[in-house]
């Protein structure tokens, strides 16, 4: 029920895009069935059993492979998850054996590294999988992807949205260049350079959140403010 449900609102909204554009539309429409295209692990789809290197890197080639940009390249190799663990991004397999816990976060990873630095990811995950990996938190690793999951695919359609109105707006300029190389270049460059900006600005954003609450130097900051508060407490 919950499939069909998922289709009938991912065709409503190809149709909604697709009236937004004008009749010269064939590329964007190729964008929006790339998008449409685009996999993502769902909450639920990863096993419930442990699961052992070469059968971690199966499952995410075969989940992820429409993510591709390139036939060759590589989602996740052995080196990657070795790296991971050893650049505290992704706790240590028991026995070999990688968790659900250990795929969600490997997910979480996937998805962040392409478009923050690794420094970054890690400030953003090692808080995450202290409080949450395994049997330490409130709420487990499996809950926390599936309400992030939940609010991005509802996010899905405006952001889709948006990038149609990117489109028709670089198709709007350079109306006065008669060259039609020129133009279609240039308005091509202008739809790039509008999503480039909104990328850059929201990186700023996400820097800017990552710098005053989880870096290292935040970090130790309140941790020296608690510090003080307990000394002065104990004065008392």
């Amino acid at each position: 029920m919950a499939g069909t449900v998922e289709k009938s609102i991912t065709q409503a909204v190809t149709k909604s895009l697709k009236q937004m554009l004008s009749e010269d539309n064939a590329y964007m429409v190729s964008i929006l069935k790339k998008m449409k295209s685009t996999n993502y692990v769902q909450p639920g789809e990863v096993p419930n059993i442990d699961l052992y290197m070469d059968q971690v890197t199966k499952f995410m080639d075969e989940h992820l492979e429409s993510s591709k940009r390139r036939s060759d390249d590589k989602l996740l190799t052995k080196t990657m998850i070795n790296n991971y663990t050893k650049n505290n991004l992704l706790p240590s397999p028991n026995k070999k054996k990688y968790t659900k816990d250990h795929m969600y976060t490997l997910l979480f990873i996937y998805y962040l590294k392409n478009v923050m630095p690794m420094d970054d990811t890690q400030s953003v995950l090692k808080p995450l999988t202290d409080m949450f990996f395994g049997d330490q938190g409130s709420i487990d690793m499996e809950d926390i992807y599936k309400e992030i999951f939940d609010i991005e695919y509802g996010q899905s359609f405006s952001l889709t949205r948006d990038v149609v109105r990117k489109y028709n707006k670089s198709k709007e300029s350079f109306s006065d260049v008669e060259d039609k190389k020129e133009k279609d270049f240039l308005q091509a460059f202008t739809f790039i350079a509008m999503l480039c900006f909104d990328v850059y600005m929201k990186k700023t954003m996400i820097e800017k959140i990552i710098d005053d609450n989880l870096s290292l130097s935040s970090i130790m900051k309140t941790d020296c403010i608690e510090d003080e508060k307990q000394g002065k407490k104990s004065k008392k």
